[in-house]
Parts: structure tokens; sequence; C-alpha cells
């Protein structure tokens, strides 16, 4: 049983003070953008936010509950750092968590650099909507695409009600 579609939507959001101040370009972001694409996804919107809990509730929820995206995917604030609240944030708005595929780009990440398993990054679904975490470095954006890129049309299709393919 298939959800019957052939284009999924997603919005990419990157938490980055310097990058909504304008003091830095955001590389992450765009760098996410054209990996959405080339793992089948339609990007609808991009935003960036500063490290803000209020900001990147706002935005989530927007993606999720009004643009009604299949799947919102965050770039930034997934560290250790004193502003790094992305997952905290993820974890408040989300209704259920898919730890798995946080560890899934942890493990496939630790293989090229043990700094992989300081992110925090995680994954959830609030209504019909994934949310999923990634790191602030264009190189850990790709790499953790990379890990989790096969799984992303399949996570969305279940979270939409269709069967295992």
């Amino acid at each position: 049983m298939g959800t019957g579609r052939d284009n999924y939507s997603a919005a990419v959001l990157t938490v980055s003070t310097s990058c909504a101040e304008g003091k830095r370009e955001d590389v992450s972001g765009g760098t996410l953008e054209e990996l959405c694409r080339s793992a089948g996804l339609e990007v609808v919107e991009a935003a960036i936010v500063p490290d803000d809990r209020d900001l990147i509730r706002e935005k989530l929820v927007f993606f999720s509950d009004e643009r009604e995206v299949d799947i919102v995917i965050t770039t930034g604030g997934t560290g250790p750092g004193p502003y790094d609240i992305t997952p905290e944030v993820t974890t408040g708005v989300c209704e259920r968590l898919m730890p798995g595929i946080g560890e899934l780009m942890r493990s496939e990440g630790g293989k090229k650099t043990t700094r992989s398993y300081l992110s925090r990054g995680i994954a959830g679904i609030r209504g019909h909507t994934l949310i999923v975490n990634l790191p602030g470095s264009p190189r850990a954006v790709r790499e953790s695409m990379e890990a989790i890129s096969g799984i992303l049309i399949h996570a969305i299709k279940m979270i939409a009600g269709g069967g295992h393919d």
C-alpha cells in the first residue's frame, strides 16, 4: 500500500544567528536544498532563523501545520554549545520521536570522524511531517544526508499511512 504520490515536499531551516544577521553566508542551507532535490524532495521553502527558541519553534510549527510539508530538515544548532538548542525545540514540537535517524547519522559520520558523535540532532514527527536535525557545517550536512537519504522517502510514506514497500 503506497501513498499514491510521486513528489514529496520539503522545507529547509537554517538555525544560525550569524547567518540570520547576514554576518555569514548560509552555505549549509544551500547545500541542504541541493541534497534534498537529489533525494527526490521538492524544496518548497527555505528560511534562516537565529538560535532563538521561539523563532525556531515558530518555523517548525509553520512548516508542519500551515505549509503541511512532508519533511522539514534543519541545519545548525545541534552541537554542545551554549546556544545549540535545535534538538530541544524539535523535541518540544514533535508528537513522536524517531531516534534511529539521529543514531544512523552519528554512526555513519563516526566512520569518518569521532566528532560526529558531538551532534545531538534528532528526528521526530509532528502531525504528518517528519522533522530531522542536521549539523551546521556543509561537510556534516553532506555526510548526514548521505547516511539517511535512502530512508527518507520510505519514512515519509509510512508517516502518511503507507505500508512497507
